[in-house]
């Protein structure tokens, strides 16, 4: 072109183009943020440290008397039961609280006939608490010259002597029904012993002498005053709650006190 040179005329090789990309000034920021938050490794190191001391301390303390157990303390249970459940536990005397296996000792303490429920808790720096539910009589039950207390599942606690327990009522078992300690009497009594630990729950506080069965119907004995009628096996709360009230209004002069309907108890001689 007229008045002007191009480079290519002049014989100088092209420069090449060229451009500035600006970096987004925000994406740097953040990383630099998120590096503040890497640990570094004298950090790390210092975490490592600490998780290795707490797992010395721990070992210590486990394989050392520090926390070994030195006293079994049982609670809620009476005195034979109490002694039942120190012995099966004495093995644990010496060993660490941390060591001990808390659910293998329930079961077996609650192996015990007269166990309803058991509690353990590591009572530092030395003991072990058991907390013991008793189960709770309601009956003895006599087989021959043999006698057991049972409670109101039928289940059978333990063998007692004879004369013992003279509030309990009997109930009388044939000769050729096994009964064993830990274990239930046949199913034909449970109607009885549900009706015994039903009074005891409702407030009927009247002595009883036994329980006798009628066919389908059952009946309880008094040692003193009227018998009560309960008739089939349901409704014992509400039958024994009406006759309870019954036996408070008309005293102790009737022969019995029918509340197999209870909407409409009858009091006869």
């Amino acid at each position: 072109m007229a008045g002007g040179r191009s480079e290519r005329g002049s014989g100088r090789p092209a420069r090449a183009a060229s451009a500035v990309v600006p970096f987004p000034r925000g994406a740097v920021d953040d990383r630099l943020d998120l590096a503040r938050f890497v640990p570094s490794g004298r950090s790390l190191a210092a975490a490592a440290a600490i998780v290795a001391a707490a797992g010395l301390s721990y070992w210590g303390m486990v394989s050392t008397s520090v926390f070994a157990v030195e006293k079994i303390e049982v609670r809620g249970a009476p005195p034979a039961v109490q002694r039942q459940v120190e012995a099966i536990s004495g093995d644990l005397v010496g060993s660490s609280l941390l060591r001990v296996d808390t659910e293998e000792l329930a079961g077996r303490v609650r192996a015990l006939p007269a166990v309803a429920g058991v509690a353990i808790d590591r009572a530092f720096p030395h003991s072990l608490v058991v907390k013991v539910a008793a189960e709770r009589a309601v009956a003895v039950a006599r087989r021959g010259s043999s006698s057991y207390l049972v409670t109101g599942s039928a289940k059978v606690v333990r063998e007692v002597q004879p004369g013992a327990h003279r509030k309990l009522p009997r109930l009388w078992i044939p000769r050729g029904v096994t009964v064993s300690v830990g274990g239930r009497l046949p199913p034909a009594y449970d109607p009885a012993t549900r009706a015994l630990a039903t009074a005891r729950e409702v407030g009927f506080r009247r002595p009883m002498k036994g329980v006798r069965s009628q066919g389908d119907e059952l009946v309880l004995v008094l040692r003193r005053g009227p018998e009560i009628r309960l008739g089939a096996a349901t409704d014992y709360a509400l039958k024994l709650t009406v006759a309870r009230e019954v036996l408070g209004r008309i005293g102790s002069g009737r022969a019995y006190v029918d509340v197999s309907v209870p909407e409409r108890p009858v009091a006869g001689w």
